[in-house]
């Protein structure tokens, strides 16, 4: 047996999806359902808070990055262990880049190549029987996409939800709750997006109150029985080969952007997981062959990392005889030096050769290919990969290190050389997802 699912989705970003999934989540585990959330597209801090929500690890999906056939295998090895898998999307549910049909980055793209029904989360805020236009306009866009029903969010009084959900019963769509207009139930953001739910100190009463809220006004019983099965898969394979048999891998605040989908695939390839933290000033494990430092808020934790002698010499030690490899925080970290928000300068490992900067910000967002330009720890020249770029900061000195990748945006475009390469250490600002 295998889960059901449903995709809760929305026309835009900030309609209160994630706070919707996590009260859904909270209340459905509360009655004793395995639930497991799942995030589409590339997310580090939402899936955190869905595994705190519900008990069970996050997971990320991506229609860009991930082979259709990957996609397929990591839902149904996530549906074999729970009753009931929903899954976020991100922005809103048709948006994406413009390219290959089905490989958008869309959750409509989930929708459509899982067979997942739709659930919209309409924030009705200065609206109300206009709401059910823009359903009508969604049920309709694409017709392998199937929109199940609504939650109404951010509804002012009993007349106002009224007015909206006639309106869109009218339309023949299910209306599946209603949740009151109450400020309490945001988390607190910053500039990546939430604060992390390790982060949080009153998550556990948070959560709680989303769940209450949830059970209050959505109608869970229809919920619990709502979707497709998702069909179990052969194997989840591994996404992206493992840089080690042994890995270091950092993880603590300032380096917690590691996807779910890649470790378990280092460990479903035979690979052992030793975890450390650099702000506890522990260094890798010197069994260990592989050193990965990925992203996260290093720059919120600079004058920390920078006093972490233990860390610092024991990463430049291991580095002598075995590869170390930063993505995006840890490429930052791996570098001469990282200047923080207010403009402090903080030596760094100094591995390689660049220096990078959070107070002269500038926003790179976006999906991202590359094409390895050489062999090393991503994988053999030519080893094309997927993923995506998210940070503020910015190279301060290119330093004279040999680039790592040859780096494209979502649609192919070439972005020129990325990163860079001293022996056996490498970094990029390139998070990845899968290969091609």
């Amino acid at each position: 047996m295998t889960a059901r699912g449903f995709i809760l989705a929305a026309p835009r970003s900030g309609s209160g999806k994630t706070t919707v999934t996590l009260g859904l989540l909270t209340a459905l585990a509360r009655r004793g359902l395995r639930v497991r959330g799942v995030k589409s597209g590339p997310d580090y801090i939402d899936p955190a808070f869905h595994a705190a929500a519900c008990g069970a690890p996050g997971l990320n999906l991506d229609s860009f990055a991930m082979a259709p056939e990957l996609v397929r295998a990591l839902a149904g090895e996530a549906a074999q262990e729970a009753d009931l898998v929903i899954i976020e999307a991100s922005m809103g549910l048709f948006d994406g880049i413009m390219g290959e049909p089905g490989r958008t980055g869309a959750a409509a793209d989930l929708a459509a190549a899982l067979g997942l029904p739709v659930v919209l989360v309409l924030d009705i805020s200065g609206q109300s029987q206009s709401a059910a236009a823009v359903v009508r306009g969604f049920a309709t866009h694409d017709p392998q996409v199937r929109i199940a029903g609504v939650i109404l969010n951010k509804v002012a009084s009993e007349r106002h939800r009224l007015q909206a959900s006639e309106a869109i019963a009218a339309l023949g769509m299910t209306v599946f709750g209603a949740l009151p207009r109450d400020a309490a139930m945001s988390l607190p953001e910053r500039h990546l997006g939430l604060v992390q739910a390790q982060e949080h100190a009153g998550l556990a009463a948070h959560l709680d109150r989303l769940g209450d809220l949830a059970a209050a006004h959505l109608d869970l019983d229809a919920l619990a029985g709502l979707g497709a099965s998702i069909p179990a898969g052969d194997g989840a394979g591994v996404p992206v080969p493992p840089p080690g048999q042994r890995i270091a891998l950092a993880r603590d605040v300032a380096f917690s952007f590691a996807y779910e989908h890649l470790v378990a695939g280092w460990r479903r390839a035979g690979a052992q997981i030793i975890p450390f933290s650099p702000l506890a000033d522990e260094a890798p494990d010197e069994a260990c062959d592989a050193c990965w430092l990925p992203g996260g808020y290093p720059e919120l934790h600079a004058g920390r990392l920078a006093g972490a002698t233990h860390f610092l010499e024991g990463v430049r030690r291991f580095a002598v005889t075995r590869p170390v490899h930063g993505e995006c925080g840890g490429y930052m970290v791996l570098g001469e030096t990282l200047e923080d928000a207010q403009g402090v300068v903080h030596p760094m490992l100094g591995l390689l050769g660049h220096g990078t900067s959070f107070a002269r910000r500038q926003l790179n967002l976006g999906y991202r290919r590359v094409v390895m330009r050489e062999a090393g720890i991503l994988g053999p020249l030519g080893t094309r990969l997927r993923g995506h770029e998210f940070h503020y900061a910015t190279v301060t000195q290119r330093g004279e290190d040999t680039p790592l990748v040859d780096l494209g945006d979502g649609q192919g475009k070439s972005l020129g050389p990325a990163g860079s390469r001293r022996g056996q250490v490498s970094g990029t600002f390139f998070h990845v997802i899968a290969m091609e």
